[in-house]
């Protein structure tokens, strides 16, 4: 049994003429003769009264019918509901992204990318480098946005920009008040790094640029994540290296202060697979290169 066959029966039983069902259905009479007959086999029991005039349902044909028609119904809400799926979906592009990058230029490079890319979707998901590698090679992301350079030889990087680093510094604290502070300065505050969780991480980066400077800080407080980071700050809890673009985080009792030290920065870096050459993904990359960059 088919929806053919059940089309026909229902065909039939709406005209009770096999003659005016075949016109309806667009098919010659003998063809849709032997469907229904092929159906009253399979079934094994007659489903028209042929004698009568008009034809009509036997006590099978009726229940039949009342199934037949559910199903019909079902497949026909079905059909109308997948044909607007169809009509309605987009195409979709998935960006990852760590959080401390959405306080610079990556949302300008949305946005732009947005007004180039009509009719797709995009998506955004803050996850960690680590992560993004992993959704990459999964297919889950498109293109990811990192500060953390992990070789691997699946995925395409490129170094966007070397954010300079700044100390956050609660308000009320004497370094707060200078123009510009050295690494070493900092020695005698706790510094507070995050991510705690995964390594590695934005905090090993900040831990690379210490020792890279001859430094090794002995009081140092993990914390899981910026928005912790710069709360703690405030509270006076110690003070924090941050990308600069998070000078955009206003807060009455936070000071951002410039790192003089060459070499303290933190790269934004662009992730996409190897041999990925869709045109979402060089636009991408053109729009990120040039707002980065300009």
């Amino acid at each position: 049994m088919d929806l053919r066959h059940i089309r026909y029966f229902e065909a039939v039983a709406a005209e009770r003429n096999f003659t005016r069902a075949a016109e309806r259905l667009g098919v010659a009479q003998p063809p849709l003769s032997r469907q229904i007959k092929e159906l009253e086999l399979e079934l094994g029991v007659m489903l028209f009264d042929r004698d009568s005039r008009p034809i009509r349902l036997t006590e099978a044909g009726r229940i039949f019918h009342e199934q037949a028609t559910r199903i019909l119904a079902s497949t026909e809400q079905l059909r109308r509901s997948m044909k607007r799926l169809s009509a309605s979906e987009k195409r979709r592009f998935v960006v990852g992204f760590v959080a401390s990058i959405v306080y610079g230029m990556m949302p300008e490079v949305i946005r732009e990318f947005r007004a180039q890319s009509e009719g797709l979707e995009i998506q955004l998901l803050e996850m960690t480098t680590l992560e993004q590698v992993v959704a990459l090679k999964d297919g889950r992301i498109d293109a990811g946005l990192g500060r953390i350079r992990i070789d691997d030889p699946a995925i395409q990087r490129e170094v966007l920009q070397e954010e300079a680093l700044i100390a956050a510094i609660g308000s009320a604290d004497p370094l707060a008040r200078a123009d510009s502070l050295t690494l070493s300065d900092l020695m005698t505050r706790k510094l507070l790094v995050y991510p705690s969780q995964p390594r590695p991480s934005y905090a090993d980066q900040v831990f690379t640029i210490l020792r890279d400077h001859g430094l090794a800080h002995d009081n140092v407080e993990e914390v899981r994540d910026v928005q912790v980071a710069l709360g703690l700050v405030a509270s006076e809890a110690g003070l924090a290296l941050v990308p600069s673009s998070m000078r955009h985080v206003q807060r009455s009792d936070i000071t951002y202060v410039r790192i003089r030290d060459e070499g303290a920065t933190s790269p934004i870096i662009l992730s996409v697979r190897v041999g990925d050459i869709s045109r979402e993904v060089r636009l991408f990359e053109q729009i990120a290169r040039h707002t980065f960059r300009s």
